[in-house]
């Protein structure tokens, strides 16, 4: 598997320790993937994850709480924020974030596109995996109205900021479900542009 510029600055940042922990935690969840894929996510457990993936029990619940985080845990929203928090400051955010989106997703489907796929799939099959992700997704929102807040000096309250940040999560999530349903043939950045392109035209019918 290639290595994508954005996974090589994650493994530039981390000392050795923490290097070999973030490969242990990649290959237990793609242990789960695999199971998940192969006999179906209710019916894999943690003690064949475990034994697949050649680590005790504790040694799994140390790098994930839940069976569910196998799916739901990635490296990428500090990555989304330092981006969006660096882009030049007279760009409007629609566009910031464009350019972050184009960029970061684009390293990520280099060298990952699978696991995303494939964790992706069960996140829109799975209850227990869409009550979870709703929530996440929720806290990445809340990330961007205060990155938004900083970049514009508006209050983390303001009305206008948490309808944007809450538009934005609804294309994204929009695109991810086209992307699925087309089982990963689609341009996913292709999907992100025509959303954001409909946000800031003001969603005309």
């Amino acid at each position: 598997m290639s290595t994508s510029p954005l996974e090589r600055s994650l493994e530039q940042r981390l000392g050795l320790r923490e290097r070999k922990k973030l490969k242990t935690r990649r290959s237990i969840q793609e242990h789960a993937l695999r199971l998940f894929q192969d006999q179906g996510y209710d019916a894999t457990t943690v003690e064949q994850i475990a034994e697949a993936a050649e680590v005790s029990p504790s040694t799994f619940f140390r790098y994930f709480p839940t069976k569910e985080d196998t799916v739901l845990t990635d490296e990428y929203d500090p990555f989304i924020l330092e981006a969006f928090r660096a882009q030049p400051p007279e760009l409007p955010p629609a566009e910031a974030l464009r350019n972050v989106l184009r960029d970061l997703i684009g390293d990520m489907l280099a060298s990952d596109r699978q696991r995303i796929l494939d964790r992706s799939r069960l996140m829109l099959a799975v209850p227990a995996l869409r009550a979870r992700q709703w929530e996440q997704t929720r806290e990445t929102q809340d990330r961007i109205v205060e990155a938004l807040a900083d970049r514009l000096g508006r209050p983390v309250g303001d009305f206008e900021l948490r309808a944007f940040g809450a538009a934005v999560i609804a294309v994204w999530e929009t695109a991810i479900l086209a992307w699925v349903e087309d089982d990963g043939e689609g341009d996913i950045l292709e999907l992100l542009d025509r959303g954001l392109d409909y946000l800031t035209a003001g969603c005309p019918l």
